[in-house]
């Protein structure tokens, strides 16, 4: 046989092989199993016991996001809610219409996985005792790599049961709660938060929603809110100024509402219309009006911004969580479409410019998921009451919910491409992780906010020493080699400098760079340590790959090269 022949041949075999599987299908690929990175840094994260227990937990969304999960969250894009205003008799009586296929992703996630009531019930998944926010994040990565939408109200019932923990009366808890932590799906309540005004959307001193105190310790709600996600939630926490109360901040309260009275009747507001999103169309966001809306205090009066803004860390760090999550969706599927797919002779894996396209989706994607484990890992230590936690809690929290929001609408986008003209397809993922994916730069706080929120934490908080402190602890415990541990200090302390002065009067400008900077040498060092912990070298080079691309100055005429001393 001659080598043309051989050369016929192997193009008939490869032309026979792309018209067997002509685009390649990730779809039933269990995103547990094929997380060998996810694994390995459970291992690091969580008790060996506790990690054991919960493998058929994580196995079983691993098996559902992949497949039943995915399937139902195409399905529930594609037909968002409606809001019914009358019954076909006639009577006005509000309600929102959801598709079943949302309905049953609803029923997997508060009903199966219990992620609202994880973080407050001491019984969940077979396991007996409180178990660390790790677990309920890492169920949450798993589950928002195929749906966004549920998350948000995932989300916030969790943040609303803290919030009423937290600040609530015994009374208000005692009444409440119960409902929020059931695990029957016909008695469990979600939550949701209502706070943006049309005038006062991060400017909370412009609300104008009123508060009239009552008789018997109630307060009645009157105003517009503007934009209200989850809005037939059972329970909402809301911001409202008390009549006669100081102007500006201080003059803000926060209240929860429930959606039915204590007489089975409906509380005194209307969902005067439903948004027409770009993306999380599965699940409802709407207008709200109160006429009279009966509430109750929460906390202490004049101080429900304060208390809100527990609420909204931790829906901030929720929202850097699913922004992480759908960027290892995006990475995956690109990943494996570079497999699987064969043009020109060689699978697209092999070719360097696509090997390179590929490092630059990996790199904030799993920057992303350090900062998950990193920042969870905190709150836990916070909520223990550890010294410096508190802190390092609230630095770390806007920092992954400024820069892995921001980053995952480039990373879902460039990994679009990679499948080509069928990435543009809505029969496959990837639109939908685009339009979701710009969903986290915007809600709970956009970009600019959340970068002057750092800069409020080094100055409010003393979080910048307290980071520092915590970042050079990890690189002494994790032993890299001279050269590269040096370049890693030397960032920081370049990207320290850069806060500081960002923190001074006039400073501000300087926000979102210096948040930039402090999130990459962040996670640059947490990832080298992560690397060294786990004997990963492929994360030691991505963190390598941080320094160099995302922290160094460099030529952009030029071609960056890893530096030798950082391999000795």
């Amino acid at each position: 046989m001659s080598a043309n022949d051989k050369t016929q041949m192997h193009a008939v075999a490869q032309a026979s092989h792309i018209a067997a599987h002509p685009v390649p299908d990730r779809h039933g690929a269990n995103f547990y199993a094929t997380d060998s990175e996810l694994q390995s840094l459970l291992k690091l994260y969580l008790p060996a016991d506790l990690l054991a227990h919960l493998q058929p937990y994580l196995r079983r969304m691993g098996e559902l996001a992949g497949g039943r999960i995915d399937e139902l969250a195409g399905i529930a894009d594609r037909n968002p809610p409606a809001l019914e205003y009358r019954t076909r008799a006639g009577v006005d009586s509000q309600r929102i219409i959801k598709h079943p296929a949302y309905e049953e992703l609803e029923r997997i996630a508060y009903g199966e996985f219990g992620l609202q009531a994880i973080s407050h019930r001491d019984d969940m998944l077979g396991w007996q005792g409180k178990m660390p926010p790790i677990v309920k994040y890492a169920l949450t990565y798993l589950f928002v790599q195929s749906e966004f939408g549920l998350c948000c109200p995932l989300s916030m019932t969790d943040s609303l049961t803290r919030t009423l923990k937290k600040f609530g009366t015994p009374e208000l808890v005692n009444k409440y709660l119960p409902q929020l932590l059931s695990l029957d799906w016909d008695e469990q309540a979600q939550g949701a938060m209502f706070m943006t005004e049309q005038a006062a959307g991060s400017d909370i001193a412009n609300t104008l929603t009123m508060a009239a105190p009552q008789a018997d310790g109630s307060w009645h709600l009157s105003g517009d809110k503007w934009f209200c996600s989850n809005p037939d939630a059972e329970f909402a926490m809301v911001l409202a100024r008390v009549e006669g109360g100081a102007p500006g901040m201080k003059g803000i309260s926060l209240f929860l509402l429930p959606r039915t009275l204590d007489d089975g009747s409906a509380n005194h507001y209307r969902i005067i219309r439903l948004k027409d999103k770009l993306g999380t169309k599965s699940m409802a966001s709407g207008e709200i009006r109160m006429d009279g809306a009966v509430a109750y205090l929460v906390g202490e009066q004049g101080r429900g911004f304060v208390q809100m803004a527990d609420m909204v860390n931790n829906s901030r760090l929720s929202n850097g969580v699913r922004s992480a999550g759908m960027m290892r969706r995006a990475v995956a599927e690109a990943e494996f479409i570079a497999h699987e797919r064969i043009a020109f002779g060689k699978r697209l894996e092999q070719m360097p410019l696509m090997q390179r396209q590929l490092d630059k989706l990996r790199v904030p994607a799993e920057q992303a998921r350090t900062m998950v484990f990193q920042t969870a890992q905190t709150l836990m230590r916070s909520d223990a009451g550890e010294e410096g936690a508190y802190p390092l809690l609230r630095i770390l929290t806007p920092l992954i919910k400024f820069r892995a929001c921001r980053d995952a609408r480039k990373v879902t986008g460039d990994a679009m491409e990679v499948r080509g003209g069928c990435g543009y397809i809505e029969e496959w993922s990837d639109p939908r992780l685009v339009r979701d994916a710009h969903l986290g730069s915007i809600w709970e706080g956009t970009s600019n906010i959340v970068a002057l929120d750092v800069i409020r934490a080094i100055r409010r908080e003393g979080s910048l020493p307290v980071l520092q402190q915590h970042l050079r602890g990890l690189l002494d415990q994790a032993k890299l080699v001279p050269g590269y541990r040096q370049a890693l200090q030397d960032g920081l302390a370049r990207a320290s400098a850069l806060a500081e002065k960002a923190a001074q009067d006039g400073g501000d400008v300087l926000a979102r760079q210096a948040a930039t900077g402090l999130y990459n040498c962040t996670t640059a060092i947490a990832m080298a340590w992560e690397a060294v912990q786990t004997g990963s070298n492929e994360r030691l080079r991505l963190s390598q790959l941080v320094l160099l691309h995302r922290v160094q100055p460099r030529d952009p005429l030029a071609a960056a090269e890893m530096p030798p001393a950082w391999q000795e």
